[in-house]
């Protein structure tokens, strides 16, 4: 049987097929030519990695190898220090295969993205010293962790990240955060009380989960430090950007596939209503700080952000947006980093008694009853190396990334614009040809001769990151560690409780997956 078409017919199916050849042309150009371009190029200089597929990338095969690393783990479980035992075996397998695949340097792909992974020491050192503005935070942050980190000082580039860092970091420099210890203080000492009460309800002795209880204190000080109100006005922000970080963290391996962001999945959806409700918490906040601030002199962190929106170069993002970006960065970074780190610091000093006990005598030492101040934290020796070695062994950012914004040379490699670098910061920091043979194991002594003594070469060593984007925070994270953990140490001896179960977390800081429950006695 024949069929024919009309002429209008015919005219009628021109638009969708003109559409079906521009869709072809664009998976074609966008998601397989140029990519495969930017992988030529990189092969050709003898860069090698796992064959992607299309559309996916290598994230079918970081699936697989995920898969059979926690079958092996379950398998291993029981049998090896827990302590010593490297979580990126059983977060991220598939970069410990791959390096010994195929070395120190190489490619791989998650969707359309490009990255070249490294812990090859001299072109970190050159990435440290790269200060070209070519050279920045990758696209892909903006959009796949947008609802999050928006164009803020975590992920902008070029003049938007210069104008928000000139007004961000001074705020954080050490002589204003000596001016924060008396609230860290205040914020610490309410959550110990908190402690001694439960310890002395029962007996002496009590089991205490200290993660959500470290998120409160440190939540607590960056909203009275930088915003200039309590955690229980900024509590709803703190609790939907927990909620955001931890249904984000779930899609980390869908970044890069096209279009992923945009269906309308369950978590796509919450992630969205998230966004909305921060955006408009923050929004009600800065509205509320301004009618007030009107007719009084602040200096703090939301006053230079609220300037800074109203001057600079914010060509690419609204004045009301620079507030809400800047604002989700510094509540996400400069709390749940800080507290994520404490929790860290309790459970290793709860494991190992001889390094508790160091810490609380010098600290008792060098105090003499005195009430603590900043002259007395900068002579805690044994605290500090503490903190350094908790920050090597779990540091809560777990990548340094960056992205080609236009061609480079790096480490003698020819980087074409659009490639991503990583630099697996927990594969560095426990690199044997680095750190020595007990580089899996916590030894704060390594520090005894600063950071210099402890790695060879230094920048090997990036908890804070490497180069210009260092954390402009680290010195308020610092400070609000030691005051927290002197306090806690001077008032309480701890032990691991025997239903901590350790298995650290990716979720987009490495946590502690179930809690640290650690059992406290008074002293």
């Amino acid at each position: 049987m024949e069929v024919f078409f009309s002429s209008q017919q015919w005219l009628a199916l021109i638009p969708p097929v003109i559409l079906c050849i521009l869709l072809f042309f664009y998976v074609y150009i966008i998601l397989w030519l140029r990519p495969e371009r930017l992988r030529q190029k990189l092969r050709s200089q003898g860069v090698r990695g796992p064959k992607p597929s299309f559309l996916f990338g290598n994230i079918p095969e970081m699936r697989r190898i995920q898969q059979l690393a926690k079958s092996a783990h379950e398998q291993e479980a029981g049998s090896a220090d827990m302590f010593s035992s490297n979580y990126v075996a059983t977060l991220f397998p598939y970069f410990l295969h791959w390096s010994r695949v195929y070395g120190s340097i190489y490619l791989y792909s998650t969707g359309s993205i490009q990255v070249l992974n490294v812990t090859d020491s001299n072109m970190v050192k050159e990435l440290a010293n790269c200060k070209s503005l070519d050279f920045g935070k990758p696209c892909y942050l903006q959009k796949e962790r947008g609802a999050l980190l928006g164009m803020g000082i975590l992920t902008s580039n070029g003049d938007l990240w210069v104008h928000q860092r000139k007004v961000i970091a001074p705020e954080l420099f050490m002589e204003r955060v000596k001016g924060m210890m008396n609230l860290m203080m205040e914020a610490a000492m309410s959550m110990l009380n908190s402690w001694k009460n439960e310890v002395e309800d029962r007996g002496g002795s009590a089991e205490i989960v200290v993660d959500e209880f470290l998120r409160t204190f440190s939540a607590d000080v960056i909203s009275r430090a930088c915003f200039g109100s309590s955690f229980s006005e900024g509590k709803e922000i703190f609790i939907k950007i927990r909620q955001l970080q931890t249904t984000m963290a779930k899609q980390s391996l869908l970044i890069g596939v096209p279009g992923s962001r945009y269906l309308p999945t369950r978590s796509n959806r919450e992630i969205w209503n998230l966004d909305s409700s921060i955006r408009t918490l923050i929004l009600n906040i800065s509205k509320k700080y301004e009618h007030v601030s009107s007719t009084l002199v602040n200096n703090d962190l939301l006053h230079a952000i609220i300037q800074g929106s109203k001057d600079g170069p914010l060509h690419s993002c609204t004045p009301e947006d620079f507030i809400v970006d800047n604002c989700k960065n510094i509540y996400f970074a400069g709390h749940e980093t800080t507290s994520t780190t404490a929790a860290w610091c309790l459970m290793l000093l709860a494991s190992h008694h001889e390094w508790q006990s160091r810490a609380r005598v010098e600290f008792l030492d060098i105090c003499q009853g005195k009430p603590l101040d900043f002259d007395i934290l900068r002579k805690l020796k044994m605290l500090t190396m503490v903190i350094q070695e908790t920050l090597r062994l779990y540091p809560p950012a777990s990548f340094v990334v960056r992205e080609a914004l236009n061609d480079m040379k790096l480490g003698g490699i020819d980087i074409p614009k659009g490639t991503n670098i990583w630099i697996p910061i927990a594969m560095a920091h426990r690199d044997p040809s680095v750190w020595g043979p007990s580089a899996d194991k916590f030894d704060p002594d390594r520090f005894a001769n600063g950071i210099a003594g402890a790695c060879k070469p230094p920048h090997m060593y990036m908890p804070f990151g490497v180069g210009v984007r260092t954390c402009a925070g680290q010195n308020l994270a610092m400070v609000e560690l030691k005051v927290v953990l002197s306090l806690l140490l001077s008032k309480f001896e701890f032990k691991l409780s025997p239903n901590y179960v350790h298995c650290p977390a990716f979720r987009l800081t490495i946590e502690p997956g179930k809690g640290v429950p650690l059992i406290f006695r008074e002293l």
